[in-house]
């Protein structure tokens, strides 16, 4: 496959894209800013793990130096770890970094355009973004993402900082087909209910290969969103996470916190307001996300279902 010259896959995951194994993208925003050290060195490194237990080579996404950076060393996820400086890179910004020789840790957007191109078809991540609460227009950049890029993304639904209803209606409108992996409704990220329905209740990796395949068969070019609800023994009250969100939130209103810095914030707030149950939902959400990727990573790799 032939790749832009500013693109390195690294042999591991260049290895397996050719032999046809099973490889599953990972981003790296949350290591640089949605989690605290040391534990987004190590959630990050046990994502990996989780992974190649399951046979399938984990390729994390960064850019360093402007080079895009298809399977990360520990070392680089180290640096984008504790360096200082490290921008936040979603589609908009990858020309900037990669033409300006920048540090850049990926977003969903911008993990999901370099991974595609990589021919990588599987995505495992924590929460997507989407519409803002109060700012209807405020909408991530990861929603036309997944409107635009076939590939299968892994989460826990969108960040429940957002406004929930109005990014699950944004999905609908935008084909995005929300497919709950053993939920009949989509997470609210720290807790496993929103209330708000998903598209098809889902029960196995071939099921959710089998609708992926035949959605993009139809012409279609937006990911599948596979939706799984956090681990019950880590998951937050929804009263309890609402009112921790409403407060964070009131206090990022109140510094004047916008654009970029707001979730990397208002994640800040609910660890601090939670005592620690917000970090605790946050990681074994992610590792759970991670289990559920992996075999469907397995499945899609074996070819036509």
């Amino acid at each position: 496959m032939s790749v832009p010259p500013w693109m390195e896959i690294r042999a591991p995951v260049q290895e397996a894209l050719a032999a046809g194994s099973p490889v599953a993208a990972l981003e790296s925003t949350v290591i640089a800013h949605g989690l605290p050290h040391p534990h987004n060195i190590e959630l990050a490194l046990d994502m990996e793990r989780i992974l190649r237990g399951y046979g399938v080579t984990p390729a994390t996404v960064g850019v360093l130096d402007g080079r895009v950076c298809i399977g990360l060393t520990p070392a680089e996820i180290e640096h984008l770890a504790t360096a200082p400086g490290i921008r936040k890179l979603s589609r908009r910004d990858m020309a900037i970094a990669i033409a300006q020789g920048l540090d850049g840790a990926t977003t969903v957007a911008g993990t999901l355009l370099l991974a595609h191109l990589a021919g990588i078809r599987v995505f495992c991540t924590g929460g997507i973004g989407g519409v803002h609460r109060s700012h209807p227009h405020d909408v991530s950049g990861d929603l036309p993402a997944l409107a635009e890029t076939p590939m299968i993304v892994v989460c826990a639904g969108a960040k429940a900082i957002l406004d929930l209803p109005a990014t699950r209606e944004w999905l609908e409108t935008h084909a995005v087909p929300v497919l709950g992996y053993d939920t009949d409704e989509f997470p609210a990220f720290f807790t496993p209910r929103s209330g708000l329905p998903v598209d098809s209740v889902v029960y196995s990796a071939e099921e959710v290969v089998r609708i992926a395949l035949r959605h993009w068969e139809t012409g279609l070019r937006s990911a599948v969103l596979v939706v799984v609800p956090p681990p019950a023994e880590e998951a937050l009250d929804p009263v309890v996470a609402e009112e921790a969100v409403a407060q964070a939130l009131a206090e990022a209103e109140e510094r004047r916190v916008h654009g970029w810095e707001l979730t990397p914030f208002v994640l800040d707030q609910l660890v601090e307001i939670t005592a620690g149950a917000s970090l605790r939902a946050n990681l074994a959400l992610l590792r759970r996300n991670a289990h559920v990727a992996a075999q469907i990573a397995k499945q899609i790799s074996r070819g036509r279902t």
